[in-house]
């Protein structure tokens, strides 16, 4: 039988497929697996993914580390961390395994054991990577499989060399293009971006202090400010965070500059991990885990954003060197790496209220930011 094809644009296509609840094959040199997104996972799904073994349940390192389990041999410098499962750690037990909610109320989990990914971590490894493009919790059921599918069952297949590479900053391009006046700044056009493949958008507001829109920006550093997308902050008003007094007061600072500026709006949602896993966070922020420890007890780095798109937009937009504003220095740094020159950082801190205190300390305290 001949082996499936890999398909054009395969990434894109796994993470969708990973998002419906459906089994991808992920190949690598050391062999393939076959991977289910464990909080997707049902009882059918389950079955069919096992029709050959049982499935291991794959973790990162950091949700291994709250499980107390990276003093194990099998887990010993593992990115991904394959967990047996024996008869008693069902479908159920599983999904409490991989989701932290409910690790104060039942936190004695196992005796759970590792072993060494061997030969397949790199394709363990991509398989986490999809499950966090998807927006979905890090964790997978995995199965080894043959290169030769089995009749009936032929499960998108991708590389984990494509996976581990994949950059959507790497074919993003300008969709379209419009005046959008804003309340406080009138002077606005909007640039929206798209990867090739699809995905998120991201947008840029070229913001001119005139009105009608003055010709070409003067040269030099352009006032610049890079916003992570904020649903609950933005929109919602959340007193949470500081992203909508950030967002409102950045628009202030560029109508204000005699050359106006850009500012980039970034679908990263939650520092990267996207909404839905950053209201989980907010739930563990409720019992009582700052905004660091929330995103590594779900399995996530503390931070998992992308600031490459940034340069790509800004160098698309036709600007090479700027002044940002920000009070992270990730942001600088990450943007010099990427041939941006960042000629001045210009601080951009808000007042704290009694609902965000605590997350700015944790900003300035745990993540370096200048507060």
């Amino acid at each position: 039988m001949t082996a499936n094809p890999v398909p054009q644009n395969a990434v894109p296509r796994a993470v969708d497929e990973l998002r419906r609840a459906q089994i991808v094959r992920i190949d690598s040199p050391g062999g393939s697996l076959d991977v289910l997104a464990a909080e997707l996972a049902d009882a059918p799904s389950l079955t069919l993914l096992e029709v050959d073994a049982r499935a291991g349940l794959v973790v990162t390192h950091r949700r291994a580390a709250v499980l107390h389990l990276v003093n194990q041999l099998g887990a010993a410098g593992q990115a991904a961390v394959w967990i047996d499962r024996p008869g008693w750690l069902d479908l159920t037990m599983s999904i409490a395994t991989i989701d932290p909610i409910s690790d104060l109320a039942t936190p004695l989990k196992g005796p759970l054991r590792t072993r060494d990914t061997g030969p397949l971590g790199e394709a363990a490894a991509a398989a986490l990577r999809l499950a966090k493009l998807g927006g979905l919790l890090p964790a997978v059921f995995a199965v080894p499989t043959s290169e030769v599918p089995a009749p009936g069952a032929v499960p998108l297949r991708v590389g984990a060399v494509d996976v581990l590479g994949y950059a959507r900053a790497d074919r993003l391009r300008i969709v379209a293009r419009a005046r959008l006046p804003l309340a406080e700044a009138p002077g606005t056009e909007v640039v929206a971006f798209r990867p090739a493949e699809g995905g998120p958008e991201h947008l840029a507001l070229v913001i001119s202090p005139a009105y009608p829109p003055a010709a070409p920006v003067p040269s030099g550093p352009l006032l610049v400010r890079l916003h992570s997308a904020c649903l609950t902050g933005d929109v919602l008003g959340s007193l949470k965070c500081d992203c909508g007094p950030q967002l409102r007061a950045a628009v202030a600072a560029i109508v204000a500059d005699p050359r106006g500026g850009i500012l980039l709006y970034l679908q990263q949602e939650g520092r990267g991990i996207g909404l839905i896993n950053k209201l989980r966070a907010y739930a563990l922020q409720d019992q009582g885990f700052d905004t660091v420890d929330a995103n590594l007890r779900l399995g996530f780095e503390s931070d998992e954003r992308d600031f490459a798109v940034a340069a790509v937009m800004l160098r698309q937009l036709g600007v090479g060197t700027i002044r940002l504003l920000t009070n992270n220095p990730d942001k600088v740094a990450s943007l010099q790496e990427h041939g941006i020159d960042v000629a001045e950082r210009v601080a951009h801190a808000m007042p704290p209220n009694p609902h965000n205190t605590a997350y700015l300390d944790t900003k300035r305290d745990r993540s370096g930011h200048y507060l």
